[in-house]
């Protein structure tokens, strides 16, 4: 995908945000459109035309959260970027569980939006490749987005998958949070401050907790990174 030919929906509310973001995505080469309202914009990013679609939060008619939702229950492997308020944690959790791929806080610079947009497409449609994988005594589905645990199902995001099958492929060893960025995520510069890992980490762990009562399977090695368990 060349971004000549990438094309981007955003949805946002804010005139001056959405013109930036136009902009600067059109100065990047990619075709944008812009689109002020949550119906709308419902609407438009459900037409399946979009490589990528980024969604404020905060929208009058329909709220990007359930924007995501509507988009992610009809087309499972389109690319989507939430915009969030600086420090709203409570909406990037909120916006993972949506379905969301990435994330960007406002005020946000250039690069770190381009860091975003570029990471997300280049990474749209990539996947675990592994079917089904065991962990343990858990069955990770890739094809039908679940962990099962004996008679229990947990759904899991596509990302979710991915982080697991690569902590698998990896699993004699510690995986840093920038290895994460680069493989799983696909950024450029894996050293960009970003808390989506930490974010998936903490969601995955509970997903599982709840399977396992208890067990959360990823096991963080403070300033070092990720590794799944040895006794799982």
């Amino acid at each position: 995908m060349t971004h000549s030919k990438a094309r981007i929906l955003i949805v946002e509310d804010d005139t001056a945000i959405l013109k930036g973001l136009c902009d600067v995505l059109v100065f990047n080469g990619y075709a944008v459109d812009g689109i002020d309202d949550g119906l709308k914009g419902c609407e438009t990013a459900l037409s399946g035309q979009y490589d990528l679609i980024i969604l404020d939060v905060m929208l009058p008619g329909m709220d990007g959260l359930s924007i995501c939702r509507k988009v992610r229950k009809r087309m499972p492997t389109q690319p989507v970027i939430i915009l969030t308020a600086k420090g709203s944690e409570d909406d990037v959790v909120a916006g993972f569980s949506a379905g969301a791929d990435d994330y960007v806080s406002k005020p946000f610079s250039l690069r770190e939006l381009m860091v975003r947009v570029e990471a997300v497409l280049r990474r749209s449609g990539k996947s675990m490749g592994e079917e089904k994988i065991n962990v343990g005594k858990i069955l990770f589905d890739s094809l039908n987005l679940q962990a099962v645990y004996q008679d229990r199902k947990e759904p899991l995001t596509r990302r979710e998958i991915d982080l697991v099958a690569y902590l698998y492929r990896n699993r004699e060893r510690i995986v840093s949070k920038a290895e994460l960025l680069a493989e799983v995520w696909r950024y450029k510069d894996p050293h960009v401050e970003t808390r989506t890992v930490d974010i998936h980490v903490l969601k995955l762990r509970k997903k599982i907790s709840v399977l396992t009562d208890g067990k959360a399977l990823i096991e963080t090695v403070r300033g070092e990174g990720y590794r799944l368990e040895p006794d799982h």
